[in-house]
């Protein structure tokens, strides 16, 4: 039997273990399976284009689990009502290719998101790091703030957005769940960054966007930057790139859906994992400007999936389902056919 988690399960979830248990705890799955990169199946994801979005497959496995996250981006979707990214996956068992979880990834998705931008700057941002801005204030918003308040100690965040009424909706829903992070909104991009330690941009739109340019970075910075997930699709000014050293999750994938994709094919840039395993270099001064160019990768969801898988099992949380069927003869599939039709034949027995 398979495991079945809904949005409201995984909300559940997050509800009786608190915020900063989720992010801390699932921040160690994150990284430890960062920390074994090269026993990863890896590949960029599959991605289908339209007009008005992208819809993504993300696949990898190591030699005991599969699996993979099917995630669409659509940034006209809340005029009609619906969340501009959502999302659902499956974990399976690579032995036996039995289904073992199905979750939603949409509210998943979210919490991966920030742990692996709070994971990337507890490796590349200056340690005394107090004070981030915040430019996006729309669905991702709430969990990059979280993650960075619990995991960095972030306790002074400056916000902007272009829709008042999102920024508004952050403040309120911070002030609900952590009352000693200070929220400053301001109204432009310059303005919000100005002497602050970190910067993440994680806006929505799906346009080659100027958010931060050079002359807003100032020296010792650590840029985060979120929403530049798909081709066409950037934040950074090019020349934001150049102000010091670029780290990405997987190469490959970055270059074509990154900020990155505004530079040559031989700029110079890092995979997180070499940081985190001690191979390469991060940060090397506290004036350095240093930049994670944050798309998302399979290998994330990987570890969200295994979190869910193992929480879920600990708290009872979750529908057991038949997915995969369960038969008394496996080479009899067409028995469940007869069975079928003999319940319909004989209605009211059991």
């Amino acid at each position: 039997m398979t495991t079945l988690l809904t949005t409201s399960d995984v909300a559940h979830i997050v509800a009786r273990q608190g915020a900063r248990a989720v992010f801390t705890e699932l921040l160690d799955y994150v990284l430890a399976d960062f920390l074994r990169w090269q026993e990863f199946d890896k590949c960029a994801r599959l991605a289908s284009h339209s007009p008005t979005g992208v819809i993504e497959l993300m696949p990898t496995a190591d030699s005991e689990l599969y699996s993979f996250k099917f995630v669409n981006g659509h940034p006209g979707n809340p005029h009609t009502g619906l969340s501009t990214v959502m999302a659902f996956g499956a974990l399976a068992q690579v032995s036996t290719g039995e289904p073992l979880l199905i979750s939603e990834l949409t509210l998943t998705t979210a919490l991966r998101t920030a742990v692996t931008s709070a994971l990337a700057a507890r490796a590349l941002a200056r340690p005394e790091s107090r004070s981030m801005a915040l430019i996006g204030n729309g669905s991702q918003a709430e969990f990059q703030a979280l993650a960075f308040h619990h995991v960095l100690g972030i306790d002074l965040l400056h916000v902007h957005d272009v829709d008042a009424q999102a920024t508004r909706k952050l403040q309120a829903n911070l002030a609900a769940v952590a009352p000693s992070l200070r929220v400053v909104a301001f109204g432009s991009t310059a303005q919000a960054v100005k002497g602050v330690d970190i910067v993440t941009t994680v806006t929505a739109d799906k346009a080659y966007a100027t958010i931060l340019t050079p002359d807003m970075v100032e020296p010792g910075m650590h840029i985060n930057a979120v929403g530049g997930d798909c081709p066409g699709k950037t934040e950074l000014h090019a020349d934001v790139l150049r102000l010091g050293p670029v780290f990405v999750e997987y190469e490959p994938q970055t270059r074509i859906e990154g900020d990155l994709q505004q530079m040559p094919a031989d700029f110079p840039v890092t995979e997180l994992w070499r940081v985190l395993t001690g191979q390469s270099p991060g940060r090397q001064g506290a004036g350095d400007v240093t930049i994670f160019d944050s798309v998302g990768f399979a290998l994330e969801d990987f570890s969200a999936l295994r979190w869910l898988r193992d929480n879920a099992a600990r708290l009872g949380i979750g529908a057991r389902i038949e997915v995969a069927p369960q038969l008394n003869d496996p080479k009899n599939l067409f028995d469940v056919v007869r069975a079928a039709a003999n319940a319909k034949a004989t209605p009211g027995q059991a």
